[in-house]
């Protein structure tokens, strides 16, 4: 069961025809009102995806659908990859590039972007490097495994001029967007509680004896230097946003618990579960878990006049829920072209990018993170 999380997780994609997503003035922005310049004719931001995962198969086919972004290059240790992206794509040779001489991307103009779709250790790194070669940046969450790293790679990207995103899609999303416009505009009243959970069952119960080889490039999200940790990482990242969101608000404080490890070969390093609780200004508080070892995929929130839910609500949908006046049922889109057409769009207009998608944004979820686990380990409250 070679990453099954992440295989589970890209068959929910979403990559429906597009829509126009929800605007709405939120305390909270998330798509923020900026004035709009005349795009270049035929202008496609070249977009590079430095790291060929899973995942970059699904950024691919955004790009593919994108209006405003086109898949220009790739970068990638293994030169297999190498061509077989370039046959399926009809990529050019001095678009390619490994590790080793990915610097040199500085003196090749026909990459603007370089999508940073590396394990989670080193997005710094090739963010730092991206941005001293003139390049914009889209870095996938989590930003970086400390704050420390996501501060330095926001001075990088200012030092030298560029542009920083996270790769937040569900920030663009239609759902999500309404379930932030109940939220912040009170539609229901003043939230009190929210309840969100996303995780995978990503082994065979029958088989929790044989341990997994860890240093191979399909299990990194176990190798805790190359992942910074467990499905907190991954995919708690989503409850801690969807919190935020809904609430516009930032917590206060606090408090986590590491749950039972039963696959113990399989989780040497990091968590296999975790559940932690945020209490907001006001008194509010948002129940989260997460795991890599069993499933879930919800959210729920009650307000003082209603409440409002998704199932499934976190991962890539199709996105399904209800309020308690109603169905919430929006048209499935692809993420990915949303995402990169929204960022592509900003950059090409020389744009500055809305604070909810760039590194303020990333690394406000990291020191999150990172109090989430140091109250885990000491079984403490802590303040953010």
């Amino acid at each position: 069961m070679q990453d099954l999380s992440r295989r589970i997780f890209l068959e929910k994609l979403g990559l429906g025809a597009g829509t126009a997503v929800l605007a709405s003035a939120l305390p909270y922005p998330l798509l923020a009102a900026t004035p709009e310049a005349p795009l270049p004719a035929d202008r496609k931001l070249n977009v590079a995806l430095c790291g060929l995962g899973n995942y970059a198969s699904a950024l691919a086919d955004g790009l593919q659908a994108s209006l405003y972004c086109r898949l220009a290059g790739v970068v990638t240790g293994h030169p297999e990859k190498a061509r077989e992206w370039k046959q399926k794509y009809n990529l050019p040779d001095k678009n390619i590039y490994n590790y080793q001489n990915f610097d040199t991307i500085a003196a090749n103009k026909d990459i603007d972007l370089v999508y940073v779709v590396l394990p989670n250790a080193l997005h710094k790194e090739y963010t730092v490097r991206a941005a001293r070669a003139g390049k914009h940046i889209i870095c996938e969450k989590p930003m970086a495994t400390s704050v420390q790293d996501c501060r330095e790679m926001i001075a990088a990207c200012q030092k030298a001029g560029v542009q920083l995103a996270i790769g937040y899609r569900l920030h663009y999303e239609p759902t999500h967007l309404e379930i932030k416009r109940l939220g912040q505009q009170k539609v229901f009243g003043q939230v009190r509680m929210i309840d969100a959970g996303l995780g995978y069952q990503t082994y065979d119960i029958k088989e929790i004896t044989n341990p997994p080889h860890i240093n191979t490039a399909t299990e990194w999200r176990l190798n805790k230097a190359l992942s910074g940790g467990g499905p907190l990482m991954d995919l708690g990242i989503y409850c801690i946003q969807a919190a935020r969101y809904i609430m516009g608000q930032e917590p206060v404080s606090v408090t986590g618990q590491y749950g039972p490890v039963v696959n113990k070969a399989r989780f040497k390093e990091v968590e296999e579960s975790i559940t932690w609780q945020m209490n907001f200004p006001g008194g509010a508080v948002a129940n989260c878990t997460t795991s890599c070892g069993y499933n879930i995929d919800r959210l729920f929130a009650s307000a003082d006049e209603g409440y409002f839910e998704l199932s499934p609500a976190l991962s890539y949908g199709p996105f399904k829920g209800k309020t308690s006046k109603g169905v919430i049922d929006f048209p499935v889109i692809n993420q990915q072209a949303k995402q990169l057409d929204e960022i592509g769009k900003l950059i090409l207009q020389n744009q500055p990018l809305p604070s909810h998608i760039t590194g303020a944004e990333g690394l406000k979820d990291v020191k999150i993170i990172e109090a989430i686990y140091q109250s885990a380990q000491t079984q403490k409250k802590v303040m953010v």
